[in-house]
């Protein structure tokens, strides 16, 4: 929740993460903790692509990228799915972040 209205908003995080693992254990009957990690496994990215140049030739060239990064950017594309989604909708954040979390952990894209 880094962004405009909402930023350093920590007790704000802690209510949508807790409501969005209380409405995936009613839609899953499934551990929610379980739910979150298959969704960071599954929505990370296993390669990147960095550019490399040499006199004035500049040409992309896939590369692994690291654990680290690769858990960063998986919690990067779920939030700022679930950001998007509840933009403008009559749902409310955590319900679009439990649907983010459900569908990435089954490997759906439905929306």
């Amino acid at each position: 929740m880094m962004h405009g209205r909402n930023n350093g908003k920590k007790l704000m995080v802690v209510r949508i993460v807790k409501h969005a693992m209380e409405i995936i254990h009613l839609l899953t009957y499934a551990n929610p903790i379980q739910i979150i990690v298959d969704a960071i496994i599954n929505s990370g990215p296993r390669e990147d692509a960095t550019r490399i140049g040499s006199a004035g030739v500049v040409r992309r060239q896939a590369v692994d990228i690291s654990p680290l990064r690769r858990v960063n950017k998986a919690f990067w594309f779920l939030t700022t799915g679930a950001r998007e989604s509840a933009f403008r909708n009559i749902k409310t954040i955590a319900e679009c972040l439990a649907d983010e979390l459900i569908n990435a952990a089954k490997g759906s894209s439905n929306r």
